[in-house]
Parts: structure tokens; sequence; C-alpha cells
């Protein structure tokens, strides 16, 4: 089947499309023809994101917004109902890990409760723990109640949020990330259940390991060499290497375009290079 992708001209919004692998996923929406909202709590990241895809021949704006405020989310909606109408499409894609919600052993070591500059189980604070799922998982949420107000016509209209391999099986030293991806996967399922009858697909991908540049510096030394969390993640990845933001991109216009995967709803596709199938031996 040879044909082209039909998402031209719809409303996309893209939460934390700042980033790396948000960002990509924004340019590849203006790429083809969408009216893209670069969301992302640093205005000026948004705005460098969407002047890209401007250069490009794209339509976009870059919004400042929290997504664990709704007064803000709702101030950003109505920035882009003015720009662009109703949204059509929403990537859910801000989220991240954060120190405060994360063990430095993988497994419990009794000598981190004596250390300071460990921080065990134990050490683990609500505030990080709950900032960490809150970012993940409520801000998924909050985010979702804005804007799927514009989808509840008769439109056809899609949804898709960011898992993570964590939400399967969770790695080590991150167990609110872990906790919050988990939540999503089950969240995905229950919101395409929810709007199934009001023309709103909800999916959900979950990349593997991706470089970006908040794990950079927990995968990679200075010098670019792998640390050793990066050596056990390949050894694990029978492709054998980290992907790339593109990685992403044939899953992502695949889920949004209707007439390829409009009787899809509910389900969370893996971009791993194999690790989820591997069982290591």
């Amino acid at each position: 089947m040879s044909r082209a992708i039909d998402i031209k001209g719809k409303v996309a919004v893209v939460t934390g499309g700042g980033g790396v692998l948000c960002g990509e996923m924004a340019r590849e929406l203006g790429r083809n023809g969408c009216k893209v909202a670069v969301l992302d709590l640093k205005l000026d990241k948004a705005k460098s994101v969407a002047e890209e895809i401007i250069s490009a021949g794209g339509i976009a704006i870059g919004v400042e917004a929290n997504v664990l405020e709704k007064d803000s989310i709702e101030q950003a909606k109505s920035l882009i109902n003015d720009a662009f109408g109703q949204v059509d499409i929403l990537i859910n894609g801000a989220g991240g890990n954060h120190s405060k919600g994360t063990t430095s052993s993988e497994t419990f070591q009794p000598e981190d409760l004596e250390d300071d500059m460990q921080s065990s189980f134990f050490d683990m604070q609500l505030e990080g723990f709950g900032f960490v799922f809150n970012l993940n998982f409520m801000g998924t949420l909050l985010t979702t109640q804005v804007f799927a107000k514009d989808m509840l016509g008769e439109k056809e209209s899609t949804i898709i949020n960011i898992s993570s391999m964590s939400a399967y099986a969770p790695m080590t030293k991150v167990p609110a990330y872990s906790a919050a991806k988990a939540a999503i996967n089950n969240f995905t399922m229950w919101m395409a259940v929810h709007f199934a009858g009001r023309n709103i697909r909800v999916n959900a991908i979950a990349p593997g390991f991706f470089l970006t540049e908040q794990n950079r510096t927990l995968l990679t030394h200075s010098d670019g060499s792998l640390t050793p969390r990066s050596t056990k993640i390949l050894s694990q990845t029978p492709m054998n290497r980290f992907g790339t933001p593109e990685d992403l991109l044939g899953t992502l216009v695949w889920l949004l375009d209707t007439q390829l995967s409009g009787f899809i709803t509910g389900v969370v596709i893996p971009v791993d290079g194999g690790f989820m199938a591997y069982s290591g031996v």
C-alpha cells in the first residue's frame, strides 16, 4: 500500500515539546502539515522548536505551560484556540525524573543508611516521590482534561501518551518514575474505553532507551564513553544501540492517521529495539 500520511490541517498540541524527543515529534507534525502548538515549561525552548517548524515551511507557535497547574494549561488552550481553533491531536509528552524520587543503589545496601551522600529507599520523601509521579501522571491527566474538551464533537481526534519500558518491568533506582509510567499504561486503556463513543482514540508510545539531555549524564561519561548502566542496557537490547528521536516518528504518524490506525485504541506500542522481548538468555 502506498499513500501519503493524511493529518494535514490538524491542530496538534505537544506538551514537553521543547525537549529532545517531543521536539522531534513536533517537527514531524509540522512536516506533515499540522498546525503545531509546542508547549513547554520553558517558553524559550518552546519558541525555539516552533521557529524551526516555521523555518521549514510549517505552522507553529511556542506556548509556556505548566502541566501541573490547570490554570496554566487553560491559559495555553485559550492562546491555541485563538491562533488555530479547536485541538484535534494531543501528545502528552511532558514528564521526566528527579533525583529526589530515586535511590542511589540498584538494590538495598545497609551502608546507604549511614552515608549522607547516598539516597536509600528509606530516605525518599513524599515531596520528591510525589513530584516525579505527578509530573508524569497527573500532568497527563490535567492536560487531557483541558484539551479533550475540544475533541467531544463528531470529528475524529487522537490522544497519544508517552509511556516507558519501566512501565512493564520497573527499572532499578527510579521507583517514582516507574510507578507513574505504569499508571500511564493503565490510564491509556481506561481513557480509550471512556472516549471511544466520542471518536477520540487514545494510545501510547513506550520508548526504549534514548539518549536525551535528562539522562545523558547517567548513560555517558564526560568523554562520551558508556557508563556501566548503559552497558547493561545495551546488553539487554537486541539491536545493540540507543534509539534516536527519528525512531519514534513512524509509530507517531501511524497512530495519528485515522486511515491507517482508525480501529486501534487503548494500546501501548513499544519502540525499544527489542528490549521488552528479550529474556536475557
